[in-house]
């Protein structure tokens, strides 16, 4: 039956309709960040773990990012009392929920495309300054049959969990994968604040913590940069980019970027640093990809920039002379945020034309030194020699004076004989 008041509506309408309801559920704006209860609201199978995140701070700490994968644990793979099975652990339940999500957004075509060694990926437990060293994260392997298995980094043994499959998806803000039990991070600092210290990040100690970032921690401590980010921490907040002890070792020999004097490398560590604060979600979706550093305030504007994009679903950063990707997040706590880098940042000023010894930022031409411009505007203040003892144009002059005279005497001789011959008959 058609039409009607009473008509029931037509099936392939109703499914319609349900599906635009459920994508309108899920689909988060950009001002609320990700709602990932009501994604997994069209998924009874996780309904337990959903209720886990309801009745914890994690729900609303989500409400702010955007751009993660969330690790869920079906209803039957999740232990009867999950508080009590944190607490013998030694955590609490919304630590264990934090390391749960992923502060990355992974598809199932990026876990095929793991590398041998894995993948460390920063979770939310690692923003809360309790996870010692980069025990925040976690690391994705390819187990056997291509399974991929979810454990923390330590080199101790620790709980882990294998990807069991994909659940939902909202590209590029919410990835939802299936795992197969509650993972807990190892090295639990339970005692820790939660609060932020009052004298702001120290970027240094961050590294020293986190592995494969010596090089980068002793030259911010040798440079004293590292002092300069206090104060811009209490403004916009700031974003870092860390090279890799690898990436620092790659470096070719004709960038002779630890020679450099101490004013340029200081400028090459400001130039890894934005003057805002960019969670990784918002670096993805980047409006304005021309960002101006922590170097470009101390030359024109438009200098010492980079450019940040998405390319192949991870963030790329190019300086027009060096293409870098972000490969983790090493910190990510409001208002600062340091991102692991594959390559040294080196901006095209100093490094485009002739390598670390190029003149792209020696003063301009009439800004002469005093010396310099002392011997070419002031009188000299000795007295001259002879013209006949001075080299260059004076020396000249003389020995032409002299050619001279010797060629009038041999006319006057050759007239003379001439005068000689003539008067000879008549003698």
């Amino acid at each position: 039956m058609r039409g009607g008041a009473g008509a029931l509506p037509e099936p392939g309408g109703l499914a319609l309709g349900v599906v635009l309801l459920l994508v309108l559920a899920v689909l988060p704006s950009r001002a609320a960040g990700v709602n990932v209860t009501a994604a997994l609201a069209a998924f009874p199978s996780f309904a337990d773990f959903a209720r886990l995140l309801e009745s914890s701070p994690v729900a609303g700490e989500l409400a702010a990012r955007s751009s993660l994968t969330l690790l869920a644990v079906p209803n039957n793979n999740l232990p009867r009392s999950p508080s009590a099975f944190a607490a013998a652990s030694g955590a609490d339940i919304a630590d264990v929920l934090r390391y749960h999500v992923l502060l990355e957004y992974l598809s199932p075509s990026d876990l095929a495309r793991l590398p041998a060694s894995g993948k460390l990926v920063t979770t939310l437990f690692q923003t809360t300054g309790r996870a010692p060293s980069d025990l925040g994260a976690v690391n994705l392997t390819v187990g056997g049959n291509s399974t991929v298995v979810v454990r923390s980094p330590a080199p101790f043994p620790g709980s882990s969990a294998t990807v069991l499959g994909a659940v939902t998806a909202v590209p590029y803000n919410l990835s939802v994968l299936a795992v197969g039990g509650l993972i807990v991070p190892s090295g639990l600092d339970v005692a820790a604040s939660d609060s932020r210290p009052a004298g702001g990040v120290n970027i240094t100690h961050v590294l020293a913590d986190a592995r494969g970032f010596n090089v980068a921690a002793s030259m911010l401590e040798a440079s004293g940069v590292a002092d300069e980010f206090t104060a811009d921490e209490r403004g916009a907040g700031i974003t870092v980019f860390v090279p890799t002890d690898d990436a620092f070792a790659d470096l070719p020999a004709t960038d002779r970027l630890q020679s450099l004097p101490a004013d340029r490398k200081a400028t090459v560590l400001r130039f890894h640093v934005l003057h805002s604060y960019y969670p990784l979600g918002s670096l993805e979706s980047i409006v304005n990809p021309v960002q101006p550093t922590l170097a470009t305030e101390r030359f024109e504007a438009g200098q010492f920039t980079l450019n940040i994009t998405r390319v192949n679903g991870s963030v790329a950063i190019d300086t027009g002379i060096v293409q870098a990707s972000i490969t983790r997040t090493v910190f990510d706590q409001n208002p600062v945020a340091v991102f692991a880098v594959s390559k040294v940042l080196l901006p095209k000023e100093m490094f485009g034309r002739g390598g670390a010894d190029s003149d792209v930022m020696a003063p301009p031409p009439d800004a002469m030194a005093p010396d310099a411009a002392e011997n070419v505007r002031t009188p000299p203040t000795r007295l001259s020699s002879p013209p006949a003892l001075r080299g260059g144009a004076d020396s000249e002059s003389s020995s032409a004076l002299s050619t001279a005279r010797a060629v009038n005497w041999w006319c006057i001789r050759l007239v003379l004989l001439n005068l000689h011959l003539l008067l000879l008959p008549l003698v």
